[in-house]
C-alpha cells in the first residue's frame, strides 16, 4: 500500500496537493489503484492550493504591484493537536457491513484478496532511526486512540522484532524507489534496504498473505508535520486492517477523495470489527459475511435502525474518468472533459452523494482560471450535496477555501469572513491545520479590508503556529500568507 498525493484506486502522480494543491496546473488528491505490492499512492489533500492566484485566475488590467505580508519577527512556535473528538460512525450497520467486506477483501486495483489477514496477539510498533519530535508525538497520540477507540492491544517498543516498523526516509529517496509515492506500507519487511531488494516481488504482495506478522511503513522524513501525521494514520490503519479504498465512503480516510486527514469514528469501528474474536486469519469473504452483521450489531447497536441499501459499487468508467481528470499526464482540456464526464456518469447512475460531489469539486477546480462562472457553479453544486449530510461538513470546509478566494478577490470582505469563520471550527475538529490556518489567513485579510487591523493581526499571528504544522518550513508558511494576501483587490 502506498500513499501518494492523490486519491487511490487509480494511483497516479500529482504535485502540490498535500499542501495545497490543484489550481489550473496541479491536480486533485486521489489514490490510484494498488499494485500487487499494494502500493498506496493516495495523494494527501491538506488544503486546496491557492497557486491559481497568480497563474490561473483572469484579472483586470492593473498595475503590477503585489501585496505581500512581511513578518516582523520569527514565526511563533508550532501548534499541534493534543486531543481528538472524532465524529462517531452514524450510518446503518447494513451499509457498513458491505463497506467492511469491500475494504477487507479487495485491493484498490480491483484484485480480490482471497482471505482475511491480521495480526494475532499484542501488536508492537517501533520507529527505526531518527525521527522528528512531531512524528513521535503524533504516533503516540495515534496509538492511544487505537487502544481507546478500536480496542487494539498496540504499543510502542524499541525491540527490532516489532510487528510494525516505521522508518522516515528522505522524500527524494522515496520517490526514486516508488515514483510519486508520499508514503507506503508493505508486508513481510522491516527495513528500507529490505524493501529496495524486494520491490515488485511476491514478498510485497498482500494477496499472498495468510496472516500478518511484520509490516514496514515508510514516511517522508522532510515533509510537513501534518503530511507525516496523515501518513501515519492511513498507512498504519491499512497495515493493521483494511487494504482497499472506496469512493463511496463519506466518513473515512479509506476514500479516494482524501478529504479526511485522520482516522474517523467509522475507521475505528472497522478496525474493531477486523480484530473481533469472531473473525480469524484465513476466513473467506463468504465466511466473514456470515458473522460481520452480528459483530456490528454488538459493537454499534445504534446502527440497527431502518435499513438502507449500501451505495452501489463504483463503476470502472467513472473511476477512469476521474483518473484522467486528476492526472497531470493529460492536457487541461482532456482533464476538464473527463471531469465533466464523471459528473454526468454520477448523475446517470443515480449517485446523489459524495461521488457526484467529488466530481463536481474536481470539475470546479479544473475550471479555475478558465471559466469563472462554471467553476463557481460546480463548487456550489458540490457544496449543496455535501451540506445535505452532517457527516460531510469537512468537505464543505474545503470548498469554503475556494469560495473565499473568489470572495476576497472580488473585494467582498463580509462573504470572506462568513466563509472562513464558518469553516475554521470544522477544520479544527477534523485536525486539518493546513486548511484551518489558510482559512484564518482569509479571515485576517477580510478583517484588514474592513479596517479592523488589530484583530486581523491577532488572527494572522494565531494562524502561523498552525501553518508551521500544516505546511512545514517557514518559507512555505510565508508563501501561503502571500498567496492569500495577493488575492485582495487594489
Amino acid at each position: 500500500m502506498t500513499k501518494a498525493k492523490m486519491p487511490v484506486d487509480i494511483r497516479q502522480s500529482v504535485n502540490a496537493l498535500r499542501q495545497g494543491g490543484f489550481g489550473c496546473g496541479t491536480t486533485l488528491p486521489y489514490r490510484s489503484g494498488a499494485t500487487e505490492a499494494r502500493r498506496r499512492l493516495g495523494y494527501r489533500v491538506a488544503v486546496f492550493a491557492l497557486t491559481f492566484v497568480a497563474s490561473c485566475t483572469p484579472t483586470q488590467q492593473a498595475p503590477e504591484a503585489t501585496r505581500a505580508v512581511t513578518l516582523d519577527s520569527a514565526l511563533p512556535p508550532m501548534q499541534m493537536f493534543t486531543d481528538a473528538t472524532p465524529i462517531p460512525a452514524t450510518r446503518t450497520n447494513t451499509e457498513m457491513a458491505e463497506d467492511f467486506l469491500d475494504l477487507a477483501f479487495r485491493l484498490e486495483s480491483g484484485k480480490v484478496v482471497p482471505v482475511l489477514t491480521r495480526f494475532e496477539g499484542p501488536i508492537t510498533v517501533r520507529i527505526a532511526g531518527p525521527a522528528s519530535e512531531p512524528l513521535r508525538a503524533d504516533l503516540s497520540q495515534l496509538l492511544g486512540r487505537l487502544r481507546r477507540e478500536a480496542g487494539l492491544d498496540i504499543s510502542l517498543t524499541d525491540a527490532p522484532t516489532a510487528n510494525v516498523t516505521i522508518e522516515a526516509v528522505p522524500q527524494a529517496a522515496l520517490q526514486r524507489a516508488v515514483p510519486h509515492a508520499a508514503c507506503f506500507v508493505v508486508p513481510r519487511l522491516t527495513t528500507w534496504s529490505e524493501f529496495l531488494g524486494a520491490r515488485n516481488t511476491p514478498l510485497t504482495d498482500w494477496t499472498t498473505l495468510k496472516r500478518r506478522d511484520r509490516v514496514a511503513m515508510f514516511v517522508p522524513a522532510d515533509a510537513a508535520p501534518q503530511e507525516i501525521r496523515d501518513c501515519l494514520h492511513e498507512e498504519l490503519a491499512q497495515g493493521l486492517g483494511p487494504l482497499n479504498d472506496l469512493y463511496r465512503l463519506p466518513d473515512s480516510v479509506f476514500n479516494d477523495d482524501n478529504i479526511h486527514a485522520v482516522l474517523t469514528g467509522f475507521d475505528m469501528l472497522m478496525l474493531q470489527v477486523y480484530y473481533h474474536p469472531r473473525l480469524r486469519n484465513g476466513m473467506t469473504r463468504a465466511e466473514a459475511a456470515a458473522v460481520v452483521p452480528g459483530i456490528l450489531a454488538s459493537l454499534n447497536p445504534a446502527g440497527e435502525r431502518a435499513k438502507r441499501q449500501a451505495g452501489a459499487d463504483t463503476s470502472r468508467d467513472w473511476a477512469d474518468a476521474m483518473e484522467t481528470a486528476l492526472s497531470n499526464g493529460a492536457s487541461p482540456g482532456a482533464r476538464r472533459s473527463s471531469a465533466a464526464r464523471a459528473v454526468s456518469l454520477a448523475q446517470r447512475y443515480g449517485w446523489r452523494g459524495i461521488r457526484e460531489a467529488f466530481a463536481q469539486y474536481a470539475y470546479g477546480r479544473l475550471l479555475v482560471g478558465f471559466d469563472r462562472a462554471g467553476s463557481i457553479a460546480a463548487f456550489n453544486a458540490a457544496e449543496r450535496i455535501y451540506q445535505a449530510s452532517p457527516i460531510t461538513q469537512i468537505h464543505t470546509a474545503h470548498i469554503a477555501v475556494q469560495k473565499a478566494a473568489y470572495a476576497l478577490g472580488a473585494g467582498d470582505a463580509q462573504a470572506t469572513l462568513e466563509l472562513a469563520r464558518g469553516s475554521i471550527p470544522i477544520a479544527r475538529q477534523h485536525q486539518n491545520a493546513a486548511l484551518m490556518s489558510t482559512l484564518m489567513m482569509f479571515e485576517a485579510e477580510a478583517l484588514d479590508m474592513i479596517g479592523n487591523s488589530v484583530e486581523a493581526e491577532a488572527v494572522r499571528l494565531d494562524s502561523l503556529g498552525w501553518a508551521r504544522y500544516g505546511f512545514g518550513t517557514d518559507i512555505n508558511v510565508q508563501d501561503r500568507l502571500n498567496e492569500v494576501a495577493s488575492l485582495r483587490p487594489y
